[in-house]
């Protein structure tokens, strides 16, 4: 039986995760609908295609709705799952949101079409995750369809051993998830220590264990091969056009492989063609205007070397430069270990990584460590974004809060139930349930778009709007 077949499933990212690493989250949903079709003769497992930075760059900068895109979605992939991406308790925004709100915005997900929700926390702290997978078991009963899927932030340091991917792996299964992914975000993964993670997963669960990395630090395309061959389930990929660089590895790439192997996803690589060609012009219109840079096509290969995310360096660099200290960019390099130690090791990725960061550059260009604290460091240090696995250095958090305890408990436990609060405040725009949900993530944003959105419907003339700016007269 050792050569059963064991075809691997591919999760394409062409639409999501692909568009917001190189592009900034541009492509818009008529630029999509034209080729789901032939996408949905693909065969993946699923197709990303909401969730992380869409929803915002949708309202803010393509006036689209962002529920309204999931629908034509759902309409044109008849035969494909739709995912997305969830920050646990956060949403899809940058704080904590009461469990009323959260548990609504898997409901309207779901109740849109959206299969698999990807939910996952910058601290791993499962007690943030918790709500929205119970929500999407829940809702999933209702609508016959949803999968919940828990994502962990892959990192390195002295917490993050085999054994802890293990336990973690089987306290997962416990909370009631469908199935694991290991997300890494920064390309730290390399070929062989995945082989000996993905094998560790498999000890500590029975779930489908997925795995998703960025190019940036040139291994990807080996890390998969070793996973899969250790027993990895999926494996994320991009259509060529807009693979690679801070994206994934190429979907037709890793499909030929494959091919012929006992892990051939059996994928047609003339319809996979067809796909990519789609997607070229536009490629070659974003390099044109230079909204697709060349500083994301290489490999940075510091990210290996420094194991920072490639969004976080190019952070460091552009916060230096504005104080005129680019000169302290190693010294910085050098503190941001420390700083993550001192906070109590947590995984570098949004907002956690823009938070150590930030705290590392005031650190050296102060010329005192933690002589002045960001807002958002004495949250962290205080318990307010979750727990780290390893314990902050407890004479940095006295000098951070003074004789204020931090708190141990689940940081959504104090915040009171706030959908009503939002209905209310979102009335006179709202149209659909939809709409409360938009304003609650994106008070200002959700406005700006509801009153485009009028304007468009009263028949005022669109020629007067100001392209350059994004602006409408209103």
């Amino acid at each position: 039986m050792a050569d059963a077949k064991r075809p691997v499933k591919f999760t394409e990212t062409i639409l999501r995760d692909a568009h917001q690493s190189l592009i900034a989250t541009r492509m818009s949903t008529e630029q999509m609908l034209p080729i789901i079709e032939k996408m949905d003769k693909v065969g993946y497992h699923s197709v990303e295609c909401w969730g992380g930075a869409t929803f915002d760059a949708c309202l803010r900068f393509l006036k689209e709705d962002p529920w309204e895109r999931l629908r034509k979605l759902k309409a044109g992939f008849k035969n494909t799952k739709l995912q997305m991406l969830f920050r646990g308790q956060n949403i899809l925004g940058y704080s904590h949101y009461s469990d009323d709100v959260v548990e609504y915005f898997v409901q309207k997900s779901i109740s849109n079409g959206m299969d698999v929700i990807r939910i996952f926390d910058c601290l791993n702290d499962i007690r943030n995750l918790q709500t929205a997978v119970n929500a999407t078991n829940k809702f999933k009963v209702q609508e016959g369809h949803g999968e919940a899927q828990v994502a962990l932030c892959y990192t390195l340091g002295d917490a993050y051993t085999l054994d802890y991917w293990r336990n973690i792996a089987r306290q997962i299964e416990e909370m009631g998830a469908d199935s694991i992914c290991i997300k890494d975000m920064a390309g730290l993964l390399v070929p062989y220590e995945a082989e000996k993670l993905v094998k560790a997963l498999k000890e500590g669960t029975k779930l489908p264990i997925q795995l998703h990395t960025h190019y940036t630090s040139g291994v990807a395309a080996m890390t998969y091969m070793k996973a899969v061959e250790a027993g990895c389930d999926v494996v994320d990929t991009a259509m060529s056009p807009l693979s690679m660089g801070t994206s994934q590895p190429a979907t037709e790439v890793m499909a030929k492989t494959f091919e012929g192997t006992k892990f051939d996803p059996g994928y047609d690589q003339d319809l996979l063609a067809e796909i990519a060609e789609h997607f070229k012009p536009m490629r070659e219109e974003w390099i044109k205007s230079g909204r697709y840079s060349t500083k994301v096509m290489g490999v940075d290969i510091n990210t290996l070397r420094y194991q920072v995310p490639g969004g976080m360096l190019s952070n460091l660099v552009s916060q230096l430069a504005e104080m005129k200290q680019e000169d302290k960019f190693d010294e910085v390099l050098r503190e941001v270990p420390r700083v993550r130690k001192d906070f109590g090791e947590p995984p570098l990725v949004t907002p956690s990584s823009q938070i150590v960061g930030t705290q590392a550059v005031l650190n050296v260009v102060l010329g005192e460590r933690y002589k002045q604290f960001t807002k958002e460091s004495r949250d962290l240090l205080a318990g307010k974004y979750g727990q780290t696995v390893k314990p902050m250095n407890p004479e940095v958090q006295k000098k951070a809060l003074g004789n204020t305890a931090p708190i141990t408990h689940r940081p959504a436990d104090d915040l009171e139930p706030s959908l009503a609060k939002f209905e209310e405040k979102c009335k006179q725009w709202k149209r659909q349930d939809e709409d409360v949900l938009s304003y609650a993530l994106f008070p200002k944003v959700a406005t700006e778009f509801f009153e485009y959105r009028d304007a468009q419907e009263n028949g005022v003339d669109p020629t007067l709007a100001d392209k350059t700016d994004k602006v409408y007269p209103v």
